[in-house]
């Protein structure tokens, strides 16, 4: 019971000071996603700023200037193979 109430205590006093700081820049608090994401092992994440309501595909990380925008994480797209040139005929003699 003692430990429910002291995560309700902390959540509160977060939800605060957040509360306190005001909107978040959407490109600072982008980075900030980021750098989460490889830490916990995401490699090369994709992040978007978006209008709050077209967020369309991707899943919704954070959401910034003042309610806004939503910046969404879609992982990493896998880089296609670069398209090598049709090698040439060998021209008739």
């Amino acid at each position: 019971m003692k430990k429910i109430l002291v995560m309700a205590v902390l959540l509160c006093g977060a939800m605060a000071v957040s509360a306190q700081s005001g909107p978040k820049n959407c490109d600072e608090l982008k980075d900030e996603i980021a750098k989460k994401i490889e830490a916990n092992g995401g490699t090369n994440p994709t992040l978007t700023i978006v209008d709050k309501g077209k967020e369309g595909d991707g899943k919704v990380v954070g959401t910034c200037g003042g309610g806004t925008k939503s910046i969404l994480y879609t992982k990493g797209a896998v880089a296609a193979p670069e398209a090598k040139p049709a090698a040439k005929p060998a021209p008739k003699k």
